[in-house]
């Protein structure tokens, strides 16, 4: 059913509204759980280092958002490619996607290399620059830096993921994050704690164990990153029906690199701003203490389960809308841009309220530290009134970029974040501390979800005209 509603974006056949909300829906659940698993993951991740104390948290949470930074630089490196792939599937130019595949995997590898290096060469600085007391900064350093080396193989894991995804692909790169959240589970048990003896059932098992601590997390994660990319790349490379390897001549490369840089660019900005704001946000939040700064870390990956959905359905948009684009069919794009939008803020308004209800729970899951689960359950509910509108921001800059318009989510990122959530942060965190701070974040989610949607209904269909569209239909 769904290989057939795809089917007929390229076929220019019309569609009811019941099957635009069908395959937009069909879409985005293999991507929403494919983010949950991811958040699991995270969740994972977190609650491990809450059994080893206080001081590993807020390690890790201090240099989350570098992370974040050199991740997202990343991202928009396959973003650049990704885009171009959905096009040439909706425009039915089988070869020139195959082309983007190969000539798109070398580029991240090669560019993610380059900045994983570099990055680690700059841990062990960058950490005491981010204000990370003497208790922290060592194991800070040592996280960045294996994350960076790891970064490789999770920037090319993410580029064939998104490249199934542009397909329609959803299914795979979803069942390969659960199983890189099943794989997490395992290294982390035996690389974050010594060698040591359970009782399950009644008997006593032996589990052997690195004591790596903090490092053994930042291990873990990258070898269940390893495992799931060469299980995508398999079945990019040799199972996918449009895309797998074939013996043919290859595109010349240099045009989907200019193309590429084109898209990627303003994406690479558009990273780099929400990145380096989240660092300046975690530089203001470090001087608020270790409980504030582990609550926020905490919180921020609680929050990221709620949000996920959207981000889930902001994935199905830009397949669909771009695949609309490169079938030349305008309208097309523009109502599943619409409908994309509205389920996304349905979901996530469900979403709030579930956050709001459940905050203490989430905490009490990431943290045995009761001044930590109070912080992070209040913060929590601040940010619940933010989701709604943060879906809109979110799904609209994925209907942006399927339409082939990355400049504009960058302009509005650099609006929203530093032109609300970093000034309003800084005036709040001296006199209301932690819930300052978010207090701010909620404000500027709820005003770039407002300019998200503006924007998109001001575009209307003009927007999906660019690049490819030829054909109102």
């Amino acid at each position: 059913m769904q290989k057939n509603l795809l089917g007929r974006i390229r076929k220019g056949e019309s569609f009811t509204f019941g099957e635009l909300l069908l395959l937009t829906w069909q879409l985005s659940v293999p991507a929403i759980m494919a983010k949950i698993t991811t958040v699991m993951m995270q969740y994972i991740d977190a609650s491990m280092v809450g059994m080893i104390g206080s001081n590993a948290a807020a390690a890790i949470g201090l240099v989350n958002s570098t992370t974040w930074l050199i991740g997202g630089i990343c991202f928009a490196m396959s973003m650049g490619y990704t885009i171009q792939l959905a096009h040439a599937i909706g425009a039915g130019e089988d070869v020139k996607a195959r082309s983007l595949v190969r000539h798109g995997l070398m580029a991240v590898l090669v560019f993610s290399l380059v900045m994983g290096i570099g990055s680690a060469l700059c841990s062990a600085p960058l950490t005491v620059f981010l204000g990370g007391t003497s208790e922290i900064v060592h194991d800070a350093a040592v996280y960045l830096a294996i994350y960076a080396l790891g970064l490789p193989f999770l920037a090319v894991n993410f580029a064939a993921g998104s490249m199934l995804q542009a397909s329609g692909n959803m299914k795979v790169p979803s069942l390969l994050s659960v199983l890189m959240c099943v794989l997490d589970v395992v290294f982390n048990a035996l690389l974050i704690f010594p060698s040591r003896s359970v009782e399950l059932w009644g008997q006593g098992i032996w589990i052997p164990g690195a004591d790596l601590g903090v490092a053994g997390v930042a291990c873990g994660s990258v070898l269940a990153e390893v495992c799931c990319m060469a299980a995508m790349l398999y079945v990019l490379l040799k199972k996918s029906r449009q895309l797998h390897y074939r013996q043919e001549k290859c595109l010349p490369w240099q045009g989907e690199l200019r193309e590429a840089a084109c898209l990627g660019f303003p994406i690479m900005l558009e990273q780099f701003v929400m990145g380096s704001a989240y660092v300046a946000f975690t530089r203001i939040v470090s001087p608020l203490g270790t409980v504030a700064l582990a609550a926020n870390s905490f919180a921020i990956t609680a929050e990221s389960l709620c949000y996920m959905p959207g981000i889930g359905v902001s994935t199905a948009a830009q397949t669909l809308v771009g695949q609309s684009v490169g079938a030349g069919r305008s309208k097309l794009a523009q109502r599943f841009g619409y409908v994309s939008a509205s389920l996304g803020i349905t979901v996530m308004l469900l979403m709030g309220i579930v956050m709001y209800i459940c905050a203490p729970l989430m905490m009490g899951l990431l943290s045995a530290d009761a001044a930590v689960i109070q912080a992070g359950a209040e913060i929590l509910r601040i940010e619940a009134w933010a989701e709604p509108l943060f879906a809109a921001g979110i799904i609209v800059t994925s209907i942006f970029r399927g339409a082939g318009e990355t400049r504009m989510p960058t302009i509005l990122n650099l609006v929203a974040m530093w032109g609300i959530r970093i000034p309003l942060a800084v005036y709040l965190a001296a006199d209301y501390g932690l819930t300052g701070v978010w207090t701010a974040m909620c404000v500027e989610l709820c005003a770039r979800g407002i300019l998200s949607l503006g924007v998109l209904v001001y575009r209307g269909e003009g927007l999906y005209h660019k690049n490819k569209a030829k054909i109102a239909d």
